[in-house]
């Protein structure tokens, strides 16, 4: 096998090629990056942050396929994974992660005690999600904490404490999570059923709709309420209304639960992220101004 033939497997094996998983897990760490700089984050740490979701979600990919090794060829979905098919070794997946782990970790070395104490528990919950839908009903409430572990760590990097309102983000991230991995499980709810995996999905049975949406309010009130804490003014709301208005579209295409309009708002969910740090950078815009 080449260099650019191995090359090309290791991009399919960690998702680079799919960016949605790093924009879920970048979004909530610059809403944290952006209100714990009182809108002007040292740029340093915003680019270890961006370079360290990269790397870290990538990581994240690598073990979830060496994880899900002898289920993913039982879905027609995945089952042409680098490592299901045997075109990467399981403990060449391993050492892949582990190695981008390592370059993780390098890149928050400069930054204080407490961001690098709480780099462990953040690795660790990257590198065990994986493993939890044999065993929690709602995984994805799970994955919303490791996706949101950026936010006490951002808070870390840039005041060395984490208040409050970093784990009442954190907390936000947690439902907004359930809901959209709801809609990405709606795509494999019949594998999942066959497998014997766990999901939101299967746990809300017919009222997976209603928990979607039930889970969007809840996120966007979780927001709103931390905004009060952070003194943000209206331009944020605003920002969070524009997020509203796109948990109301993903209604829409969610509704009649077919497979292919779940997985079109799984992804749609980037702009629901990406409304809300526009919201809280405009607003500390607007104050400099």
């Amino acid at each position: 096998m080449t260099i650019a033939e191995r090359l090309s497997l290791y991009i399919q094996l960690t998702r680079l090629h799919r960016p949605i998983g790093i924009l879920l897990l970048l979004w909530p760490t610059l809403w944290g990056l952006w209100i714990a700089g009182d809108g002007h984050p040292a740029w340093h740490i915003v680019l270890i942050f961006v370079l360290g979701t990269v790397l870290m979600r990538s990581a994240g990919c690598a073990v979830n396929d060496y994880a899900d090794r002898h289920i993913d060829k039982h879905v027609k979905r995945t089952s042409e994974r680098p490592v299901t098919s045997g075109r990467i070794a399981p403990g060449e997946a391993l050492w892949l992660a582990a190695a981008l782990a390592f370059l993780a970790l390098l890149l928050i070395l400069p930054l204080n005690n407490l961001t690098l104490l709480l780099s462990v528990p953040a690795v660790l919950l990257a590198a065990s999600y994986p493993f939890t839908k044999r065993f929690f009903a709602i995984p994805q409430a799970y994955l919303g904490i490791a996706f949101g572990f950026g936010i006490p760590m951002a808070f870390a990097a840039q005041l060395g404490s984490v208040p409050p309102v970093a784990w009442l983000l954190v907390l936000a991230n947690v439902f907004w999570a359930i809901a959209y991995d709801t809609e990405y499980a709606m795509v494999d709810r019949d594998d999942d059923i066959r497998l014997g995996i766990h999901s939101s999905a299967l746990f809300f049975g017919k009222y997976d709709v209603s928990a979607v949406m039930g889970c969007y309010a809840i996120t966007l009130a979780l927001l709103a309420w931390a905004g009060q804490i952070a003194n943000l003014s209206w331009m944020y709301y605003a920002g969070l209304a524009v997020a509203a208005g796109i948990a109301l579209y993903h209604y829409t295409l969610i509704k009649n639960k077919s497979r292919e309009a779940c997985f079109a708002a799984f992804l749609h969910n980037n702009w629901f992220g990406a409304a809300v740090f526009a919201g809280i950078a405009l607003d500390y815009w607007a104050r400099a101004q």
